[in-house]
């Protein structure tokens, strides 16, 4: 164990800590547990906003999977990875102030309360919780998946007992501070990523011999490594464009991003955090992604794909500056687990359990639940990753695109279109879960594109349609009442 690497990430836990225990005294002192725990209480100012988007955003696929297959691939990953430059403004420009109004009049709290107010149906929150839990899943998984392999380079300790750590640390934290010590965290976070990318690619460029060294040695290793269309010569245009849906457009659709949008003060704050966000993630993906690629002219023998962000660290930085650095994917992999984590609980707790089970249950029953339910999804999380995939990057990516197929349309279209319906929504919902599902085992990539495309375009058809056919049976409803 190198202690100059170590101690600078035990410096930065420290300080974490210290903010989830501080912002707990909010979360104690709070009229409404509910409004503090799972939203901050609705007061996150401009640049918080952009870092916690970006921070939640920015995740172990961005840090440590991201670099791993574009080591792999090459630049033709770099380009495809750049179609994530605006998914901050398009979430922030689509959502952003008319979400804010409308679920600060309905009251709501979580995704799922927009739906059921908006769409005036119990069966919409039901689906809406459901494919939160299933897909999140994932998404957690693969994030701890990232933590657990950090820790394991660092620490040179094995990989279950790196993931039990990384575990531990980070449900402490979470169960503690809820979404005010995340979105608190994430700033600290998100500038910790954005000068550690900065850093690490001026130093892996320094130890390649400069950029057209570089672009040699990669020549000379495969030509593919710079080529548009990858190693393998399978990232078609198709392919690449259809990244700018599951990876661009598509994040409007992610509820672990669209709630964020709830949770500005004012208009102001969202406009400042467009731009902070848009200028953050392209300069962090971008250089993260170069970072993977130029990592393999310098190593090229490194076997496991999602080391190669950890060890490219600590070959070409000093020990503490190359701690200070690695902070940067575990920052990246807290706040993003810290997020998802509470999004899943407030599915648990707020839209199922107080919804159908005790709508009447007490503040204190409230929040001894919800951190009971945060801790038992830890460890069911805890469980699923003791078997990592390969490829922890396609664990992400398989949780982006089921999210968006579930929730894109009924989100965006029931703030723009008003003669969309409960009928509609909950049509598109199981359409584009089911098609995306099917897709993705018998049918991925159909016609060279993502597996997210078509059940997007599927659910899409079905709400206009099954809105339009079903406007007559709205109103007579209507008309009962």
């Amino acid at each position: 164990m190198n202690w100059g690497i170590v101690l600078p990430l035990i410096i930065f836990l420290f300080i974490i800590f210290i903010v989830g225990f501080w912002t707990n005294k909010f979360v104690r002192n709070s009229d409404s547990f509910l409004q503090e725990y799972f939203l901050g209480s609705r007061s996150m100012g401009g640049f918080i906003l952009a870092m916690t988007m970006m921070a939640t955003y920015g995740s172990a696929s961005s840090f440590i999977g991201g670099p791993g297959i574009a080591y792999s691939t090459g630049l033709g990953w770099v380009l495809l990875s750049m179609a994530q430059l605006p998914a901050g403004y398009f979430v922030l420009m689509v959502l952003g102030k008319k979400f804010a109004i409308v679920s600060r009049r309905y009251e709501a709290i979580t995704l799922n309360d927009f739906l059921k107010s908006r769409y005036e149906s119990q069966w919409v929150g039901i689906l809406a919780a459901i494919s939160i839990i299933i897909f999140l899943f994932s998404s957690i998984a693969a994030q701890w998946v990232g933590g657990a392999r950090l820790l394991e380079s660092l620490f040179n300790i094995t990989y279950p007992i790196a993931l039990t750590i990384f575990a531990f640390s980070v449900m402490i934290y979470v169960i503690i501070g809820g979404f005010r010590a995340v979105a608190l965290t994430d700033t600290i976070l998100g500038s910790i990523m954005f000068f550690g990318t900065l850093i690490l690619l001026v130093a892996v460029i320094i130890a390649g011999g400069g950029v057209t060294n570089i672009m040699e040695k990669l020549i000379a290793i495969d030509p593919g490594l710079v080529m548009p269309f990858g190693a393998d010569g399978n990232l078609s245009a198709s392919y690449v464009s259809s990244y700018w849906i599951l990876v661009g457009v598509g994040v409007v659709g992610l509820p672990q991003i669209a709630v964020r949008a709830m949770s500005h003060k004012n208009s102001k704050s969202m406009h400042h955090a467009i731009i902070i966000s848009t200028v953050f993630v392209g300069i962090i993906m971008l250089g993260m992604h170069l970072i993977g690629v130029f990592a393999r002219a310098i190593n090229p023998s490194i076997a496991v794909a999602d080391s190669v962000m950890p060890t490219i660290t600590m070959e070409v930085l000093p020990p503490f500056l190359a701690g200070i650095v690695l902070a940067a994917p575990m920052a990246a992999i807290m706040s993003t687990v810290n997020a998802l984590l509470i999004m899943v609980s407030s599915a648990v707790v707020k839209d199922i359990y107080l919804s159908y089970f005790n709508p009447q249950a007490p503040d204190q029953k409230v929040r001894s639940i919800s951190y009971l339910v945060t801790a038992i999804l830890g460890v069911i999380v805890y469980l699923m990753a003791l078997s990592p995939p390969d490829f922890l990057i396609w664990l992400n990516l398989f949780s982006f695109g089921g999210l968006e197929a579930a929730f894109i349309w009924p989100v965006v279209l029931g703030l723009y279109w008003k003669r969309g319906n409960k009928y509609g929504a909950i049509s598109s919902m199981i359409v584009g879960v089911t098609s995306y599902i099917l897709f993705h085992q018998f049918y991925p990539n159909a016609f060279g594109m993502h597996t997210v495309v078509l059940p997007i375009l599927l659910s899409l058809v079905t709400f206009v349609i099954i809105s339009i056919v079903t406007e007559k049976k709205e109103l007579l409803q209507a008309v009962h009442k």
